[in-house]
């Protein structure tokens, strides 16, 4: 009698594999979303110490000590200049970034005086904030800065957009650490 030749896999060997393979994406697919979160959420706050610095920048060379009133002025080249204050995919006011929606409020107008990228707005203070496109799934903190430079979270929850604060703390925020 011939013996009978077993080449390949049962069926219950494939579901056996199948089964562990479910269990390991089951445990891997949470981690990854939560660093997808963490890479927006470090990016939005990389573009709010970029623009409080493009801010900086604009105030003293070229705003006559007050700040440029829109993300827009910030993206203006200078007259004299070739390149403008910030990147280009900050230029826009909303801008959307890695998830985020990132808005500048100008406060007071600025009296007498434009800025060297006419015609720009000039305001004596400013506020920018960053809030997640889908909340819990592009980012799960809100942000939110102004020209003192401290970076702010929201502390309520679910987290909520900053309110707009041109001098010191917004309300139910604390710094960044």
């Amino acid at each position: 009698m011939r013996e009978r030749v077993r080449d390949g896999f049962t069926l219950i060997e494939l579901l056996i594999v199948v089964a562990i393979i479910g269990t390991i994406a089951a445990i891997a697919v949470p981690g990854l979303m939560r660093a997808r979160i963490s890479g927006h959420e470090a990016s939005a706050i990389g573009s709010l110490r970029s623009i409080n610095s493009a801010q900086a920048t604009y105030a003293s060379s070229c705003g006559q000590g007050n700040y440029a009133g829109t993300l827009v002025d910030l993206g203006t080249p200078p007259q004299a200049g070739s390149e403008g204050f910030i990147s280009a995919d900050l230029t826009t006011d909303p801008s959307q970034k890695a998830g985020y929606v990132i808005t500048l409020t100008a406060g007071a107008a600025a009296v007498g005086g434009t800025g060297c990228n006419s015609p720009s707005s000039l305001s004596q203070t400013y506020f920018v904030g960053a809030t997640p496109q889908v909340a819990s799934s592009t980012g799960s903190r809100c942000f939110g800065t102004n020209q003192g430079g401290t970076i702010y979270q929201s502390t309520t929850t679910p987290p909520a957009a900053l309110a707009v604060t041109q001098v010191g703390a917004p309300a139910a925020s604390a710094p960044l650490q």
